[in-house]
């Protein structure tokens, strides 16, 4: 009886995934193995892809949430024939390797986006949902469609144990993100045991009915056709997102490790290796194989993407042909800059006014609008506090794709899913918006954002004791430093509205990287440039604001961020020394900046410098001897009496820069 080639193929991922494993002797093959049949249907039959194209706009999305799965989504990967090696295969897990632990953002071709951190990708999948329906409301047109994906994803049942898809889930389906198809392995495994330890009085599926979405139930994930009809069912609901209820059994069909929690996350062994390729039909002596019949099944993938590649640039230029205008438009939004004339465009804040730096940006904002027509994004329910809006342009609905997305109360999958937003190449800086103190609850996004390397706008207001009366359950005191501490990420913390226009411009002129924006709640002076340095030094990430004498090498050096930028200044001015202040707002570019720049800036031999800043003073040495700062938690009066009782004034910094000279 000749072989099935479905069921060899599928068997040959499981033996892919048991190989990398244990030639890694680390690894996670139990889900891998599971989740096989999943991964041949969708990379064989289901989804349009082209694997000699991996970034083609018209592709479909598929995310591995369960990134600790990634040998399934690897040895997929192989067979399909995207540039994944055997040798990629056997490298998993190695130094310098195209097969990390977890799926990477830019290392394997054909991997989307960065998982691993449980809940990360199934929230980034609603962002990439939320761009294509944006993209296609801009784009298409009666009669031409170039804006038609669809993504899938396969979460665990620790995705669904993270809060971050709750909130995920909810936004998803309040927006009816009809093209959304969710497979979610229900193999009951935990690392700790079974989930009859922590998870068994919620339906899974109802919940997700309470969320709008459309569910399914599948028993057995080894019987193709009726996975393949929930699958073709998912599709045909395009109203609501949809979720497929899995039903699977970790490291089926292993005869020992089965069912087993020492499935999930480490090596099978070499015995259980081989006796699960003989129960399978496989060669248990050979490793990483595949066989002449598997590459025959697996080689239409390749002639079906390029037939569908080549469909899809054809209506691409019958599109083109009949809206040209849009069509140039396209282009410029594919350029991810802004429109020409923008720089001329941004504010200029009169001299004397003061001005809250997040009233600011909302100016610098709508001065932006029309310069940056992809540019999407909002906040978690605090668009009148953070004034991060672009007025007029619309609500992000189940009817109509605005600019302004309300996340609602959800800071966590905000940041998840504005990554995912930035993942679609024709999409500008999307932003994320909600003050600073609850820039912890959306942290590991922001890392992740940074980890990838988005273009991602991170707008946090409220950013000191100013917040006032709101008290130190408010008011971000170790935020400024525990952000910096993120590799990748910019923090550009402006110290007046001109400055303010500058951070935008710094967030929107890098391509490599997020850049977060820390703005105050309160009014700040707006500075008089023809007494001191112009704003366009906060593009360098520090620069040399006012010194009582710039001809000469200054007696001490003031360094200052933020809304302390304005006390910095007086308190240097009170002083008959020669004195210089220099404004940082953001350190990461500065330390971009030429060693003769710096040295420029904050020149070696002069030791006397002392930073202020409302937040704590832990990471001020590498600049400063003395820091003026805030190492306790704030407190509950107005913004001035804080500021006044916590030591953070003019007086404060003469006496520390009079100290340094005696």
């Amino acid at each position: 009886m000749a072989a099935d080639p479905r069921t060899e193929t599928i068997d040959t991922i499981r033996a892919l995934a048991m190989d990398g494993v244990q030639n890694a002797n680390a690894g996670h093959p139990g889900t891998a193995m599971a989740l096989a049949p999943v991964a041949y249907l969708l990379y064989r039959d289901v989804m349009r892809h082209n694997p000699a194209s991996p970034g083609w706009a018209g592709r479909d999305r598929f995310i591995l949430s369960a990134g600790h799965a990634s040998m399934l989504q690897y040895a997929a990967l192989h067979l399909a024939g995207y540039d994944v090696t055997l040798d990629d295969l056997r490298d998993f897990r190695q130094w310098g390797s195209r097969t990390p632990g977890h799926p990477e953002r830019g290392h394997t071709p054909g991997v989307e986006t960065t998982t691993g951190p449980l809940g990360q990708g199934f929230a980034n999948g609603v962002g990439i949902a939320i761009a294509q329906r944006f993209l296609a409301e801009r784009y298409n047109r009666p009669g031409h469609t170039i804006v038609d994906s669809w993504v899938y994803a396969v979460c665990s049942d620790g995705d669904l144990m993270e809060g971050v898809t709750h909130e995920a889930a909810s936004i998803a389906g309040h927006l009816g993100l009809g093209r959304l198809v969710y497979v979610y392995d229900d193999n009951h495994i935990t690392i700790d045991g079974t989930t009859s330890l922590t998870f068994t009085t919620e339906d899974k599926g109802k919940r997700f009915e309470a969320y709008g979405w459309h569910v399914q139930h599948v028993d057995d994930a080894e019987d193709l056709d009726l996975l393949l009809g929930a699958l073709a069912a998912a599709k045909a609901e395009e109203e609501r997102p949809s979720l497929i209820v899995l039903r699977t059994h970790i490291a089926y069909p292993a005869p020992h490790a089965i069912d087993t929690s020492k499935a999930h996350g480490a090596p099978l062994g070499e015995a259980e290796v081989r006796a699960t390729k003989e129960r399978m039909g496989l060669d248990p002596d050979a490793t990483f194989a595949v066989s002449d019949l598997v590459r025959e099944h697996m080689a239409p993938v390749l002639r079906r993407g390029a037939e569908l590649e080549r469909e899809w640039e054809q209506r691409l230029a019958a599109w083109a042909a009949a809206f040209p205008d849009l069509a140039r438009e396209r282009e410029l939004d594919l350029a991810g800059r802004p429109r020409d004339g923008w720089h001329e465009a941004l504010p200029r804040f009169a001299a004397g006014e003061d001005v809250a730096t997040r009233d600011a940006g909302k100016t610098v904002m709508q001065a932006l609008k029309p310069f940056t027509p992809t540019m999407i994004g909002g906040a978690a329910d605090l668009v009148e506090s953070t004034k991060t809006e672009f007025v007029g342009a619309g609500i992000f609905s189940a009817t109509h794709a605005g600019r302004n997305v309300a996340f609602g109360i959800r800071e966590h999958a905000m940041g998840s899913i504005v990554n995912g937003i930035a993942l679609e190449p024709a999409m500008l800086r999307p932003y994320g918006s909600t003050f600073l103190i609850f820039s912890d609850y959306m942290r590991p996004a922001v890392r992740l954002s940074a980890l990838m390397g988005l273009p991602v706008a991170w707008v946090w207001t409220h950013d000191s004791i100013g917040v006032g009366e709101d008290g130190p359950t408010h008011q971000p005191i170790e935020h400024h430093m525990a952000l910096r501490a993120i590799p990748g990420l910019w923090y550009v913390r402006p110290g007046d509205a001109n400055e303010t226009a500058m951070a935008w411009r710094i967030a929107l002129e890098r391509r490599d990287g997020p850049v977060a924006l820390a703005l105050s709640r309160q009014k700040l002076p707006t500075l008089d440039r023809s007494q001191v340095a112009p704003a366009e030094g906060a593009l360098r990430g520090a620069y040399t604001l006012w010194q009582r004498d710039p001809a000469s090498t200054p007696e001490a050096i003031v360094l200052a961020t933020g809304s302390e930028l304005h006390v910095a200044l007086a308190g240097a001015r009170a002083l008959e020394a020669n004195v210089r202040v220099v404004s940082m707002p953001c350190w990461e570019l500065f330390e971009e900046q030429p060693a003769a720049y710096r040295e420029e800036v904050l020149p070696a031999g002069v030791e006397r410098r002392v930073s202020i800043e409302a937040g704590i003073t832990f990471g001020w040495q590498r600049y400063a001897d003395t820091s003026i700062g805030i190492d306790h938690y704030g407190a509950s009066a107005p913004a001035g009496r804080i500021f006044q009782e916590l030591g953070l004034t003019p007086g404060a910094v003469s006496a520390a820069v009079e100290a340094l000279l005696r």
